[in-house]
């Protein structure tokens, strides 16, 4: 069972979310011949201010 995690800052719509899923999906399909039940896929929504990276805080970076 493949599973593809993704990490984001929070803000994309339930329908952003629906097309990356339909996708990621059709992606792991078409590249390893899995079956579309067998993948899942886990968005993780992170907010800005619990993202750092360059030594900073995403909210200082991305305001």
């Amino acid at each position: 069972m493949p599973i593809i995690r993704v990490e984001m800052f929070k803000g994309r719509s339930r329908e952003q979310k629906r097309e990356l899923v339909k996708a990621l999906t059709d992606a792991m399909v078409k590249t390893t011949g899995a079956k579309p039940e067998a993948c899942w896929v886990v968005i993780s929504d992170v907010e800005k201010e619990d993202w750092g990276f360059g030594g900073e805080l995403g909210c200082d970076k991305y305001p």
